[in-house]
């Protein structure tokens, strides 16, 4: 029987994984609406990319498939994949954060992973990253255009290094271990005292919405705080709703998914162009 099982993908955070593996093949989405099919020993070694749709109908017509076809272990994780009810749950219980210089608290999540032999393999040198510009693009200000100031991306990274000090320190935690309190619920710090640090911050969670919301470890508080940010980027949570955990406004949510829908089927793409990218979650 396949295992399966969601972590964070990063650094920088870019979403909730989900993967089902056997012992020769794993197969892993970012939105549980298009897999990847993998070698689990080979890395980077891709069998097929395929849509829930054509592993339910056994529509896999892909030439990298063709020596794999007839293999049972495969036939076993498309079965398995076709009766599973997404996400799967969060494994990644080990967190490495940066801290902040002045109170050494958590002030930026770095990395995480779900065995702690696993944590020798992260760099020793910290260093949080934003997503860049290119995934998550945030409107600039007419000010910001005039003044030709880099992508707010950037400069809230900037920032974050700046908060962390010239000797960055940063310290592995065993989520069950702590309150959830201790941890900003974004995986960066969303509290600042000068108003331009609290808007650069405000900014980028707001433009990491809909990709926040697949976090499992959000208060029921939080995720009503996210989904109420999501209202410009329908096509985002069209694309990443199944994997959410949980639902406040089913209504609007809803309401955004409708919109998404129409703007694929006026775009000429179609509903799968909602959903053909691929995030760099292929190759963890």
């Amino acid at each position: 029987m396949p295992k399966a099982f969601s972590q964070k993908l990063g650094p920088p955070f870019s979403g909730q994984v989900q993967i089902a593996e056997s012992d020769k093949y794993r197969a892993i989405t970012l939105d549980g609406q298009t897999w990847e099919l993998q070698y689990v020993n080979r890395i980077h070694v891709r069998v097929a990319t395929v849509t829930a749709e054509e592993l339910k109908n056994r529509d896999l017509k892909v030439e990298e498939l063709a020596s794999e076809a007839a293999d049972p272990k495969l036939d076993e994780l498309i079965d398995f994949l076709n009766e599973v009810t997404l996400p799967f749950d969060a494994i990644d219980h080990y967190e490495c954060w940066l801290l902040d210089k002045e109170s050494q608290q958590p002030l930026a999540m770095l990395y995480s992973c779900s065995d702690p032999e696993q944590m020798r393999k992260f760099p020793s040198h910290p260093e949080w990253t934003a997503l860049p510009d290119s995934v998550i693009p945030i409107q600039k200000t007419e000010k910001e255009l005039a003044a030709q100031m880099a992508p707010v991306n950037y400069r809230l990274e900037r920032l974050v290094a700046e908060q962390a000090g010239i000797n960055r320190k940063s310290q592995w935690y065993d989520r069950r271990e702590h309150d959830a309190s201790l941890f900003p619920p974004y995986l960066v710090r969303d509290h600042w005292e000068e108003l331009d640090h609290q808007d650069l911050c405000s900014r980028y969670i707001m433009r990491q919405a809909p990709r926040l919301l697949m976090l499992q470890s959000l208060s029921s508080a939080q995720r009503q705080e996210l989904e109420s940010k999501c209202k410009s980027y329908s096509t985002e949570v069209a694309r990443f709703y199944p994997l959410y955990p949980e639902v406040i406004d089913e209504k609007s949510m809803s309401a955004l998914r409708v919109e998404a829908r129409i703007r694929a089927a006026t775009s000429g793409k179609g509903p799968r162009g909602v959903h053909d990218r691929r995030d760099g979650v292929l190759y963890i």
